[in-house]
């Protein structure tokens, strides 16, 4: 099921139920063990990495228990990158809902955020403790509602779930916090030989929605800086990146990978590169899952909640005062053509992108 079609069933199914079904009563936590527990993660690919490190916070704190994911197709491969995974289910395949409906779960948390459908499969699995954010009605759905907000670091916000199993929540990540499986990491090696062993900055210029491209000519100019600098480029992305990928990497000694490489294999490219050059994007949260420097485009998206803050990131962001309009993953049509990132210049980024490859370089000498 496409994500417009999901939204739309939120919007006609998901809020009347989530105002019918019965209130869950609240439940103690104290003496009731937990083997199974049931983690519900639709949405994109962002939203499921940042989700990574409350996932193995819980496998700390239930070593023995079986974790499973309700998650989407089209984030589902974040998982593979999370090795304390046991299974994962498909949110957008009806087949998959009916394995998880015939399971007793001790513990259900649903991570979503906002939209009440998720919040209404928590409340029919059959399990004791629910746990979810409490924004809108969904609240009367969990046993245990949490509060949520909007200028929290969203790695943070998903570890505020796990308040009712421990008296005080994580206040730093570890880092790197995804594991690429081996087999992505040698396609990975065997993709990039062509390149030889020079260093390389990956380029994601990819986006959701069209408030949040930089552009591609912007992309462009910056990729043939780099070169002139010798530096080889890389172009990550999907299927709908391919065309914009071969436009940015014309005339340099870069290569366009956009369309090629599964998510794992991405994320194996990501962990050799120098650097990464993205907008607000599920490709920025991975290299910040694999501790690999960022210099980051914001406008739209709200910084404090998606961007990483502090070393090896750089975030650029010119702050007008209509932004950040985003909220809970909705963008509202720009009317003046989303100025917030567009005033971003090329020299601008490549010299947040001189001054992490000094950092780098400093670092390496030290």
């Amino acid at each position: 099921m496409k994500k417009h079609f999901l939204k739309g069933i939120d919007k006609v199914v998901g809020a009347s139920l989530a105002r019918l079904l019965p209130r869950s009563s609240r439940t103690g936590l104290s003496t009731y063990s937990v083997n199974r527990l049931l983690i519900i993660r639709p949405g994109g690919i962002g939203d499921a990495v940042l989700l990574i490190p409350a996932i193995k916070r819980l496998r700390e704190l239930f070593p023995a228990a079986r974790i499973e994911v309700l998650a989407e197709v089209r984030n589902r491969g974040v998982f593979a990158l999370c090795p304390v995974v046991d299974s994962v289910f498909c949110y957008d395949k009806l087949r998959d809902w009916g394995i998880v409906f015939r399971r007793n779960y001790d513990v259900v948390i649903d991570t979503e955020q906002w939209y009440r459908l998720s919040a209404v499969v928590a409340r029919l699995v059959r399990s004791r403790i629910k746990i979810g954010f409490a924004t809108n009605e969904r609240k009367r759905l969990f046993t245990h509602p949490v509060s949520y907000d909007q200028n929290t670091y969203e790695s943070y916000s998903f570890l505020e779930l796990l308040n009712s199993f421990e008296d005080k929540a994580l206040t730093e990540l570890s880092r790197p916090f995804l594991t690429v499986p081996e087999d992505a990491q040698k396609t990975a090696a065997d993709i990039l030989g062509p390149l030889g062993d020079g260093p390389f900055i990956v380029l994601f210029p990819g986006a959701s929605i069209p408030e949040r491209c930089w552009g591609v000519d912007k992309f462009r100019h910056l990729a043939a800086q780099l070169a002139d600098a010798g530096f080889s480029v890389v172009v990550v992305g999907g299927q709908e990146d391919v065309v914009a990928g071969h436009k940015i990497v014309t005339h340099t000694t870069g290569v366009s990978l956009a369309g090629v490489t599964t998510l794992s294999e991405t994320a194996a490219i990501l962990s050799r590169a120098q650097l990464l050059v993205s907008g607000d994007s599920g490709v920025l949260h991975i290299a910040v899952g694999l501790d690999v420097p960022t210099v980051s485009l914001f406008g739209p998206g709200i910084a404090k909640k998606w961007a990483h803050q502090g070393q090896k990131h750089i975030v650029l962001n010119h702050k007008l005062s209509c932004s950040p309009c985003t909220r809970f993953g909705i963008t509202p049509p720009c009317p003046i053509g989303a100025r917030c990132l567009q005033e971003i210049s090329v020299e601008e980024v490549l010299g947040a992108v001189q001054q992490q490859l000094s950092e780098i370089q400093r670092e390496g000498s030290v």
